[in-house]
């Protein structure tokens, strides 16, 4: 599967630090199960892509094609 990148570098950093600190405070067992969603927020991180970025149409990252100077 070839998917395009939607998530940009800032929402990257954010979706690893609040993934990570959901996680963390899943397994001290203060938020209970919904902490694990942190693992979704890192994969999508990850990946450079989020379905629900494609679903509504929203991208966070730079585009490769810088508009033209004519």
């Amino acid at each position: 599967m070839n998917f395009v990148k939607n998530v940009g570098p800032a929402d990257k950093i954010a979706r690893l630090v609040v993934g990570a600190l959901l996680i963390l405070l899943a397994l001290m067992g203060q938020i209970g199960a919904w902490g694990w969603i942190g693992v979704v927020l890192i994969a999508t991180a990850l990946m450079g892509w989020c379905p629900a970025y494609t679903l509504f149409g929203i991208k966070t990252c730079p585009t490769s094609n810088p508009p033209s100077s004519r």
